[in-house]
């Protein structure tokens, strides 16, 4: 453990996770080269955090309920909850968050959230579970929110580097006006290809809703490179801030609220419901791939 950090890895991959939110920190590969932000505070701090039970903003801050208010942060509370550890081997380890005064406070269930995280060759596997142990369905959203490194440590210019969709995305992409989906756009994509400058983020995210896709790669064409796996999900989100040394690539099961929208969260688009007693899962995953 380094800083607090629980550290988990094999020859080819290692990760460094933070209790505070479950929040994947470092990935480096067998020479040590760090594969995620650097977390510069002149453009954001974060690393990839666990967005629950919201993704992106609600109008107002405000998650509607039954009738009821409640202020809500954009992308949840879970990336500021000290998560408990439950598992850890030398690849591998979980993490636990349940319900509790804070968080009942502005999200009135019981739940539970476990984040895994397994490396096995040179793969590293996000996995989380939500569970519902109480007597009404508990509506939520999901999302991953990773920063992984532009440039990648490979020694090709920030330039070149783009991001290839495994499948054709024919659809424009939602544009964002103060967090909120307000309109569509034409896409930027380059056939399949995303090339990275910028101008893309002028406007903040590049969201696909829904994605057709299930797989990324990114890097420089002639350098190693990450595909980044995220079966079954809907939304896709990829950020930066201009000039930062970062780019996430965001599988979503959820998405900001709608310009507008001041319905019952329950109905709001993105929103899943695990019924009482059972579970819902998702995963992505991050692949380093040889030249």
């Amino acid at each position: 453990m380094t800083d607090g950090l629980i550290e988990i890895g094999n020859a080819q991959l290692s990760a460094a996770i933070n209790p505070l939110g479950a929040e994947l920190t470092h990935l480096r590969d067998a020479e040590g080269r760090e594969l995620m932000t650097d977390a510069d505070p002149g453009y954001w701090t974060g690393h990839a955090p666990i967005l629950f039970p919201v993704v992106g903003r609600l109008n107002g801050d405000t998650l509607r309920l039954d009738g009821r208010d409640y202020a809500m942060k954009q992308h949840g509370f879970a990336r500021g909850q000290v998560f408990e550890l439950a598992a850890r081997t030398a690849t591998g380890v979980s993490f636990r968050l349940t319900a509790n005064d804070d968080t009942r406070v502005c999200y009135p269930f019981e739940f539970g959230l476990e984040v895994s995280f397994t490396i096995e060759e040179a793969t590293l596997t996000i996995g989380v579970r939500v569970s519902n142990p109480g007597v009404v369905p508990l509506p939520a959203s999901l999302g991953f929110h990773p920063a992984f490194a532009w440039p990648l440590p490979y020694g090709r210019p920030r330039a070149e580097h783009r991001i290839r969709f495994a499948a054709d995305e024919p659809r424009d992409i939602i544009e964002l006006a103060d967090g909120l989906f307000a309109a569509r756009r034409p896409s930027p994509l380059d056939g399949r290809v995303l090339h990275l400058t910028d101008d893309v983020f002028a406007h903040d995210a590049v969201i696909w809703d829904p994605v057709a896709s299930q797989s990324v790669t990114y890097g420089a064409p002639d350098g190693p490179q990450l595909r980044v796996d995220f079966p079954d999900t809907p939304y896709l989100g990829i950020w930066t801030k201009p000039g930062a040394a970062f780019v996430c690539i965001e599988p979503w099961h959820g998405h900001a609220d709608p310009a507008g929208f001041d319905g019952d969260f329950r109905t709001k688009p993105g929103v899943f419901e695990v019924a009482p007693g059972a579970d819902w899962s998702c995963s992505m995953a991050v692949t380093l791939c040889a030249p």
